[in-house]
């Protein structure tokens, strides 16, 4: 078994043999860079886990500008959480913004091993609840925090980002301009 799943379905209730079966209803896939994985209006059925890379959720705006909703770094689960459960078309694009390696989870093998493994459902439960933590600082941050902080923590947090992202998708992203960003990349760097 990988370690990746070990690292990412880390839970006290998963027993080794359920990690194993866990495991087992991962499939290897690799995205070339540029790939669309979901595609908006599009219900998903599946989620990734990635191993290597970085793939990026974005939408387009009123104006027909894409904007960069998410980015996701390895050991993330790159999911459309709404389109998956609730069965409805995807709002959101996830696209691989390098070469990327994946394990992806089909909706029905990860259905049937929630309603068995009551470890798996505390599990995402866990993880829903970290999630939806995750996406209310970030509105926080968005309001309480400048941009040169915001740029400050993803640099911090998630320096695959800043290496390999555009720097449009990384403006779009912090809630910038491209130029507003590079004057900020300017400012701390002297």
């Amino acid at each position: 078994m990988e370690d990746i799943f070990t690292a990412v379905y880390n839970h006290p209730l998963l027993t080794k043999a359920d990690l194993q079966l866990i495991a087992d209803i991962h499939q290897r896939v690799e995205m070339a860079k540029g790939v669309v994985l979901q595609q908006e209006g599009k219900v998903a059925n599946e989620y990734f886990i990635l191993a290597s890379g970085l793939v990026r959720a974005f939408v387009y705006n009123y104006n027909g500008d894409e904007i960069t909703t998410d980015f996701f770094t390895a050991r993330d689960i790159v999911i459309v959480p709404t389109s998956l459960f609730q069965r409805t078309p995807s709002q959101e694009n996830l696209q691989a913004l390098t070469d990327c390696e994946l394990w992806k989870v089909n909706f029905e093998d990860f259905q049937r091993l929630f309603h068995q493994l009551p470890g798996f459902v505390e599990w995402g439960r866990w993880w829903f609840t970290s999630q939806l933590f995750s996406v209310k600082q970030r509105s926080l941050d968005m309001i309480r925090e400048t941009a040169t902080s915001r740029y400050l923590k993803l640099i911090e947090q998630k320096p695959d980002i800043i290496r390999h992202a555009p720097l449009k998708q990384i403006a779009s992203y912090l809630g910038v301009t491209d130029t507003s960003l590079s004057r900020i990349r300017k400012e701390i760097s002297v």
